[in-house]
């Protein structure tokens, strides 16, 4: 029990003011901390209550049916430009919020995935899901649409490799439960 109240020392006193807020608010009638509390904090939970289940179901599965050498060949660090499309193209086949890639990520990197193929992974599920953007081509148009990904695709594609690099030059590791 210390030891995960000095885990979490900075999120206890945040996470009871905030209930303390939201029970304020729902005795006094204070309208701005009732909102926030059902329009916000409630649909994002319900929202992670359902996507989350999912992903990690979807998660596990990846990590007992496709081995190490397959990802490591596929989109490891020798895959290259393949790598690249492959990591994009998981990427924006991709359902869902932007946190249920974390999970993907994860197992990504314990597979062998390269540290570029990650941030691009990350990248590119974070503006390119098909599903993202047949909303945006709704409400937006294609022309602006196909205009931002055809601008935002080679960015973070350099990008991802740069801080990849960054990331085997400096030798940072992650390591499990941390």
């Amino acid at each position: 029990m210390k030891t995960a109240i000095k885990k979490y020392k900075f999120a206890i006193p945040i996470i009871t003011l905030f209930i303390l807020f939201v029970c304020f608010s729902f005795v006094y009638k204070y309208q701005p901390g009732v909102q926030i509390f059902k329009n916000n904090f409630w649909s994002f939970l319900k929202e992670m209550i359902i996507a989350l289940p999912v992903m990690f179901i979807l998660v596990g599965l990846f990590d007992v049916w496709v081995s190490k050498e397959k990802v490591q060949k596929h989109i490891g660090k020798a895959s290259g430009i393949k790598g690249i499309l492959l990591v994009m193209l998981l990427a924006f086949l991709q359902a869902g919020p932007l946190y249920a890639a974390f999970p993907v990520a994860y197992i990504l990197w314990k597979k062998g995935t390269s540290a570029s193929n990650i941030f691009i992974y990350l990248s590119a599920a974070s503006i390119a899901k098909i599903p993202m953007l047949s909303f945006e081509i709704g409400f937006l148009g294609i022309q602006f649409s196909l205009l931002r990904i055809f601008l935002s695709i080679p960015i973070f594609v350099i990008l991802g490799i740069i801080m990849g690099k960054y990331f085997e030059k400096n030798k940072l590791e992650v390591k499990d439960g941390q």
